[in-house]
């Protein structure tokens, strides 16, 4: 019925009409006094009071003002109480449905048709009573009814409108939430991919130039290979079994940290790059995904540092603890030329080091340091306590 409204309206149309005419048939045949118009009368109005209820909801004021015209001759010849009935429907749906100017107007036309055809057809004061009493009855009680009906409905309404808003609400969000999680990916897979790749090219080219004359180290470059190569595959399934399983229980590879900084600065100077490591404060008890960023940071400056200093560069990585906040500084001697070029058109590497920083609430500078060479500057707030 809630799907399709029309079909019960129209058998409580076909209800009200069968009452009307067994009313009519039994009063014909009880009371001699009663003297109905003619059939193709008799018909015509009381198919027209009850069959425009059908589509009261389809078009509430036509169908009102209709039903209101037929139960003027309709209640004239005494033919039943579909009229009547008709009146209440139809102001109860324009209270529901439309509204309640409508309504009133509604209200205030059949008012006028009663004054004028109550008089007429009804003889004596208690019968003018009766029939006042009737249709104010009538009145007030659809009135109230098409109030609560219609409050329910606006109620669903509203209801209906905030699970639609909250359903567009929790799409946005899981489709922030995966974006999110995608660039988190895509800068622990830079970082791992770039700082091996980037190892294994520096090494690879060393070992080439040196396979004849000093075998010895193109043997140690080819270790280090192996072993950087080990730990980017490492690091590769750790990721990969991440997006794999769905438990998130499930036991994972411990994530490098600021405790990693010091083995981190020993693969740098075995591949070539000397590297100081200062720290001043308590790092190690740093929360695990502020360890995990300064640590990516600082693996990626060096990297780039390898990449782009040049021969004989060195670099300096200075961790500072302060109550608040961590400073990270990355400096090196080298060559910046390249290096310029880089930081003028967003490599990812840069745009990795900025979005880790960001989303502790922190800042990064990168670029020439004034006396010479190249320098990364990280500051991420990490609390007091």
């Amino acid at each position: 019925m809630k799907a399709h409204p029309m079909v019960g309206d129209s058998l409580v149309a076909a209800l009200l009409g069968i009452i009307d005419l067994l009313l009519f048939v039994g009063r014909q045949a009880g009371d001699p006094a009663f003297a109905p118009p003619a059939w193709y009368v008799t018909a015509p109005l009381m198919i027209g009071a009850v069959v425009p209820l059908a589509f009261r909801r389809r078009y509430p004021i036509v169908v009102a003002y209709v039903v209101l015209a037929v139960s003027i001759p309709h209640s004239w010849f005494e033919i039943g109480f579909a009229g009547l009935v008709g009146f209440g429907i139809a102001l109860y749906t324009l209270v529901a449905y439309v509204n309640r100017r409508h309504a009133l107007l509604y209200v205030v036309a059949n008012v006028v048709v009663s004054a004028v055809q109550l008089p007429m057809q009804l003889d004596g004061t208690a019968a003018m009573v009766a029939g006042v009493v009737t249709g104010v009855g009538v009145t007030a009680f659809c009135w109230v009814l098409g109030e609560f009906v219609g409050a329910r409905r606006a109620y669903q309404a509203e209801v209906e409108a905030r699970l639609h808003l909250l359903e567009t609400e929790r799409d946005q969000q899981a489709t922030i939430a995966v974006a999110a999680e995608r660039a988190r990916i895509a800068r622990e897979l830079h970082d791992v991919v770039a700082h091996a790749v980037s190892v294994i090219v520096v090494q690879a080219d060393g070992a080439a130039y040196a396979v004849r004359s000093q075998p010895e180290l193109t043997e140690r470059a080819i270790k280090t290979i192996s072993a950087t190569g080990r730990e980017a595959l490492t690091e590769l399934r750790r990721l990969l079994g991440v997006l794999r399983s769905e438990r998130a229980d499930e036991e994972r590879t411990p994530q490098p940290g600021t405790r990693s900084l010091a083995e981190l600065a020993e693969r740098f100077r075995a591949v070539g790059l000397p590297v100081r490591l200062e720290v001043v404060g308590a790092i190690d008890d740093l929360p695990a995904g502020v360890g995990l960023g300064i640590y990516r940071i600082v693996q990626e400056a060096l990297t780039n540092c390898l990449k782009h200093a040049g021969p004989g560069a060195s670099a300096v990585v200075r961790v500072e603890r302060r109550a608040d906040k961590v400073e990270l500084t990355v400096l090196d001697d080298g060559v910046t030329g390249s290096r310029a070029l880089v930081g003028v058109s967003g490599g990812n590497g840069l745009i990795g080091m900025r979005e880790r920083a960001h989303v502790f609430g922190g800042t990064l500078q990168a670029g020439p340091h004034p006396g010479g060479g190249w320098r990364v500057r990280a500051v991420l707030p990490v609390g007091s306590g």
